[in-house]
């Protein structure tokens, strides 16, 4: 079965791997924005612009002040997350031999 089927749109905006793309699945154009604060690649945040085309766009922001401002919650967790996701986030390549592990087979 292929994986749009009975999509009609020619571009698909979608999210959750929190991995910045634009790529060509058969004929559809598949995009995914990131993400701002839990990024898989360079820190900082990743985001889309919708207009007559798409533009990925990454800002950095200052990372040291948002790590701070985690550990200062009442998160659990708050001090992984902010050492782990804002300060030092997964590489893009090595979170890409996760996603096979689990990859779509169209």
């Amino acid at each position: 079965m292929p994986v749009f089927q009975g999509v009609d749109e020619p571009v698909v905006i979608c999210g959750h791997t929190h991995m910045q793309f634009d790529r060509m699945v058969g004929k559809k154009r598949v995009v995914n924005a990131g993400s701002v604060g839990m990024p898989f690649g360079a820190a900082g945040a990743d985001w889309l612009l919708l207009g007559p085309d798409i533009e990925l766009r990454h800002t950095p922001y200052d990372l040291t002040l948002a790590a701070e401002r985690i550990r200062k919650t009442n998160y659990p967790q708050a001090e992984e997350f902010a050492a782990r996701n804002v300060l030092q986030p997964p590489a893009a390549d090595q979170m890409l031999k996760l996603f096979e592990r689990v990859e779509l087979k169209g």
